[in-house]
């Protein structure tokens, strides 16, 4: 049986790609230079949130056990044994990816794949034996990685991606990160719960500076309570590393210069485009895969999706462009869709998901508009739950109520979002809110009385 499809990179995109593919009874070839699962089951989102979830149980148990009245001693943190866990649980996960690739007859190969001509594919296998395949199909799906910095170059030790940040050989005392998005945020809550001294440093105005800007404020003030040091607006011109540590020199506009000193620098400012060898395959200036409506490139029968073609560069977002992809090559009559409305999530503590319009670009494109916000710490659930930190923000159309953004900040934000997705999607309005009745006593009675608020007319306010 001819192949149908090979797809290059076994990440949310290439393997999501790689199982709709089967189902629509394809023969499907999915190479992978490593495990299948990419970054984010082996080295992002999976093993960082099962990091976490140590984390916070240390936190919990140490510092917070007896405002439930639960009287613990000698509470220690052991490193070894919660990246132990991590791994577990990452290898858990892609384990049960490789039995899906073995349940819908999908060729796994190993090894590092380019595209010496369209149709074509040239795999390189990790003994270095080289083996072609062809396709009338390929699809690539090879996603990103950590961006580096000339100022800072990442060697591993001292200067460490995202990567290395999960596997550490011990928690540090102390910890420099450099950038504040999903992935600084979440690592300066890990390690801060375990005691590290944690300093991070963001060029833009506010943390999390791509979520709504109440919220922004709202995390560094939960991030100074916590004892992280937050320097916002600043510039990283330079670090330094030596045997014992690192020294970085820190500008601020108006303000004196400052230098931080720390074990070890985490540099997360971002990703790169990771893309394969093929020439005449047209990128972007910035490095990213070129493609069309269809995902298709400019070389014939060659499609991407994911991280390498940049936009909305998150897992859930490529596993929507693998599955509208496939669909768009081999059921006839379909038209592939871009990820439009995708929900964001940081999953530090407290958490927060936003999706949707933020406050700043309403007011930028002229759109009037109505806010609700309240507050958790007026949700029984929550006071029950000893989590009243943040709030639930709505943003309405003003003149038909229709339901334009949703940013929450607080616990169980990241799965509380999903519901305002639905009603953005749906085109809810706040009528139609107000009508539901949610149940009670929950996190999600949040959102009816933001709703309410929108109005003027919360009850427990």
């Amino acid at each position: 049986m001819a192949t149908d499809l090979i797809i290059i990179g076994g990440g949310p995109a290439g393997y999501v790609a790689a199982i709709r593919s089967a189902q629509l009874g394809k023969k499907v070839v999915c190479v992978e230079k490593e495990r299948v699962g990419g970054t984010c089951l082996n080295w992002g989102c999976i093993p960082t949130k099962a990091l976490l979830e140590s984390a916070e149980m240390f936190r919990k148990m140490s510092q917070g056990a007896e405002a439930y009245g639960v009287k613990v001693q000698d509470v220690t943190a052991d490193w070894e044994a919660m990246v132990a866990r991590s791994r577990a649980v990452s290898d858990r996960l892609c384990n049960g990816i490789e039995f899906l690739f073995k349940k819908h007859g999908i060729e796994r190969l190993q090894g590092t794949a380019s595209i010496p001509n369209p149709g074509e594919v040239e795999v390189t296998a990790p003994d270095g034996s080289v083996s072609r395949l062809q396709a009338s199909k390929i699809l690539i799906a090879t996603g990103a990685r950590t961006r580096e910095i000339p100022a800072f170059p990442i060697d591993g030790k001292r200067i460490i991606g995202s990567k290395q940040a999960l596997t550490l050989p011990k928690a540090p005392a102390s910890m420099l990160v450099i950038g504040s998005g999903a992935i600084g945020s979440e690592f300066s809550y890990i390690y801060s719960c375990l005691g590290c001294k944690v300093t991070v440093v963001e060029a833009l105005s506010n943390l999390l500076p791509n979520e709504d800007d109440e919220v922004c404020k709202a995390m560094e003030r939960s991030f100074k309570k916590r004892g992280i040091t937050c320097l916002v607006g600043a510039k990283v011109e330079s670090v330094t590393s030596s045997e014992s540590g690192v020294k970085a020199h820190i500008t601020r506009p108006g303000k004196p210069d400052t230098d931080v000193e720390a074990e070890i620098c985490l540099v997360a400012v971002g990703v790169m485009p990771v893309t394969p060898e093929a020439p005449g395959l047209q990128l972007t200036d910035r490095g990213f895969v070129q493609v069309n409506e269809r995902y298709e490139t400019n070389l014939p029968g060659v499609y991407a999706v994911g991280d390498c073609i940049g936009g909305i560069m998150l897992a859930h977002a490529a596993s929507f462009e693998a599955t509208q992809a496939v669909e768009g090559m081999f059921l006839p009559g379909t038209t592939p869709k871009k990820p439009t409305l995708v929900p964001g999530c940081t999953y530090c503590h407290p958490q927060v998901a936003s999706v949707g319009k933020r406050e700043r670009e309403l007011k930028k494109d002229g759109i009037a508009y109505k806010v609700g916000k309240f507050p958790f710490q007026a949700i029984g659930r929550a006071v029950a739950a000893g989590e009243t930190e943040g709030f639930v923000k709505l943003l309405f159309g003003a003149e038909h109520g229709e339901l334009l953004g949703a940013h929450i900040v607080g616990e169980g934000a990241t799965e509380l979002i999903a519901t305002t997705q639905l009603g953005i999607s749906s085109e809810l309005t706040d009528e139609d809110l107000h009508a539901m009745i949610f149940a009670h006593p929950t996190l999600s009675e949040a959102i009816h009385e933001a709703t309410l608020a929108a109005d003027g007319v919360p009850i427990h306010a």
